[in-house]
């Protein structure tokens, strides 16, 4: 009971010494929220046209299987890369971020497409 006591009164002390009251937020927690929002928003965004590519995905296995056509095509991954890490630089984003994600994005296809040709 003396700790429940002990951390209640931390707990009050710290905000009231922050400057908080209870319900009410400042303006760097209104700021935070607002920002989260529109990360939230861009994060939906990001998985929304991640969708989108890996339909298209599904359409080219669907036709390598068809054509015997091995999923894995080298050279068209790295002109991907080099795309991609060229893209990012535009974004401030870094080249091992950006060779990350895109072999990230990469291995997903080619399970897709293995999938596909096993269960055409």
């Amino acid at each position: 009971m003396k700790r429940i006591i002990f951390l209640l009164t931390l707990g009050v002390s710290t905000m009231l010494a922050g400057g908080y009251a209870w319900g009410q937020t400042t303006g760097s927690d209104a700021f935070l929220k607002e920002k989260r929002a529109e990360i939230d928003s861009l994060d939906k965004q990001l998985f929304e046209v991640l969708g989108a590519r890996e339909r298209v995905v599904k359409e080219i296995g669907l036709y390598k299987a068809k054509n015997n056509i091995p999923s894995l095509q080298a050279a068209r991954f790295q002109q991907v890369l080099d795309k991609g890490i060229e893209a990012g630089k535009k974004e401030g984003l870094s080249a091992e971020f950006v060779t990350e994600l895109l072999n990230a994005i990469h291995k997903e296809s080619l399970r897709i497409e293995d999938a596909l040709k096993a269960n055409p």
